[in-house]
């Protein structure tokens, strides 16, 4: 497998080389929009960390917050409309928000790389891919075309691309959906980031390009110990790939846990009913679960628990009280590590 030559290390970027902590830790984000209408508050205190290596899934519906976030930490918000008016993100211990534009600048793609849902609408239509690849190398390590060019194929044998060296001068539209994904993971890869960003990398693909995508990050994750930050909104996607999983619901964490404890024994009633809508073999001709309702409007947010109106188990405490992140325990009170859930009857969920 090719490889690529690791870049200079941006100072500005880490706080020693003997830091130690998360690669990256989300601290009581809030993000909002000033509309004509009035502020949608579309995240509302969201915490979570990565480390080097590890694999967090962000679930939710549509709407719920996940993508804000991750525009937050790439500091790739329109602002205005958007205002940060509150919280931290950290990334080796310094908090980005605090950071001129041109040290952030440095750090965005260099340590902190995003893949976008939409490869078609991401990648330039009158640029060849090879040109759009090189461009990370001339702007950032001052290649010549030239050079810009082996690296670019170099990449997409990475990615397994077939015949790379002959496809570096076609164009997005001559390739597959699943190719041009491959080239949005390449663009992330080029510089060979400490964390990566996929923002829904499998939206429109078929089950099995799906897999295959999937599988590639996990192998070039694995390769390059980088942190990886899975936004979806199909629990089937994460199961095998991620370590462990936030919750998200209109702008707030409202569950997070290990992977295989979440699908084991899910402890908010929002999780539990995405788990129940996912479609499983041993329940052929069988009418498909869905959550009742829709997602609130982020202008209008309901009091208390934002999920209370399409939660089957709310009960007056759900309308009138904000529900914190419960350390989630066993029946006899021992605290199961990395869970927790903003449920008011999460014992009920759990255990019931």
């Amino acid at each position: 497998m090719a490889t690529i030559n690791k870049t200079a290390e941006v100072p500005s970027a880490r706080s020693g080389d003997d830091y130690v902590g998360p690669l990256l830790d989300v601290r009581d984000l809030h993000v909002e929009f000033h509309t004509r209408d009035g502020v949608a508050k579309a995240v509302n205190g969201v915490n979570y960390s990565v480390d080097a290596g590890e694999t967090l899934a962000v679930l939710g519906e549509s709407g719920s917050g996940k993508s804000v976030t991750a525009q937050a930490i790439m500091g790739i918000l329109d602002m205005p409309p958007g205002k940060i008016p509150q919280g931290e993100i950290l990334f080796r211990g310094q908090d980005m928000l605090k950071m001129s534009y041109e040290e952030r600048r440095k750090i965005r793609g260099q340590k902190i790389a995003m893949i976008f849902q939409d490869a078609l609408s991401s990648l330039n239509p009158v640029l060849t891919v090879g040109y759009q690849l090189g461009e990370m190398f001339r702007v950032h390590q001052g290649l010549s075309k030239k050079e810009a060019k082996a690296k670019a194929i170099d990449l997409m044998d990475q990615v397994k691309i077939p015949a790379a060296a002959a496809r570096v001068s076609d164009y997005p539209h001559q390739f597959s959906g699943g190719m041009r994904q491959r080239i949005m993971i390449a663009m992330a890869l080029a510089l060979e980031p400490d964390l990566i960003i996929a923002d829904e990398p499998t939206t429109a693909l078929d089950v099995t390009v799906q897999a295959q995508v999937m599988d590639l990050l996990a192998e070039l994750q694995r390769e390059y110990n980088m942190g990886l930050i899975l936004i979806t909104h199909d629990l089937g996607v994460v199961a095998d790939v991620a370590d462990k999983i936030a919750v998200m619901y209109a702008g707030r964490i409202v569950e997070t846990a290990p992977v295989h404890d979440i699908y084991k024994a899910p402890a908010h009633p929002y999780t539990k009913g995405l788990l129940a809508s996912i479609p499983r073999l041993d329940q052929k001709g069988q009418e498909l679960f869905a959550i009742k309702g829709l997602p609130p409007n982020l202008l209008h947010v309901p009091t208390g628990c934002a999920f209370n109106p399409r939660c089957t188990m709310a009960q007056d405490i759900c309308r009138t009280d904000i529900p914190p992140l419960h350390a989630v325990t066993e029946q006899d009170g021992t605290e199961l590590a990395g869970r927790r859930s903003a449920c008011h009857f999460w014992k009920e969920t759990i255990h019931g």
